[in-house]
């Protein structure tokens, strides 16, 4: 019996699939939508309400922030902190739904501003994200943008529960 292995070739990674820009339009089309979920809610119930135990809106939209900022500088760079304002896995968020969404759109600026920085070989170097998650930066990043999916679907269910309608989840 014969073995065929597949090895990638610098050939075989100019052969493109989706662009680093299509790629970060695509994020950003997440993150648009996302944002319009944190708008959506009232402001107590963005705070407050849960189902079943889970986290208030709130601490999942911050979660989301603090796996972008940190994340994009340390797709970019190898460094995965955050400095002003510090943001963290223990960051709570703004007080203020406001205050949310300003940090949520500054989030937006810094990987816009980062995003071009990016060496295309980068997306296929291998990093421990937050010291903690070794992956392809391409898989961390993709993972980044999973667990803002999997969270917004969580605001979601807790509009709908709120009797408010979620906006359309196609509109990114």
């Amino acid at each position: 019996m014969e073995t065929n292995s597949i090895q990638a070739t610098d050939t075989e990674l100019t052969a493109t699939i989706i662009t680093p820009a299509e790629l970060l339009e695509h994020w950003q089309g997440h993150r648009k939508l996302s944002r319009k979920v944190i708008e959506a809610f009232p402001e107590d119930q963005l705070y407050a309400f849960s189902i079943g135990g889970m986290r208030p809106f709130a601490q999942l939209a911050m979660e989301m922030i603090v796996l972008s900022a940190p994340g994009i500088r340390g797709i970019a760079f190898g460094d995965w902190t955050f400095g002003e304002p510090a943001l963290d896995f223990e960051t709570p968020p703004p007080a203020t739904k406001e205050e949310l969404l300003t940090l949520w759109d500054q989030v937006t600026d810094y990987i816009n501003l980062l995003w071009p920085q990016i060496p295309l070989s980068r997306f296929h170097e291998v990093d421990k994200a937050y010291g903690m998650y070794e992956g392809s930066i391409y898989s961390l990043l993709l993972y980044t943008i999973d667990n803002e999916i999997h969270h917004r679907g969580q605001g979601y269910v807790y509009l709908r529960a709120l009797g408010i309608e979620p906006p359309a989840f196609w509109d990114r």
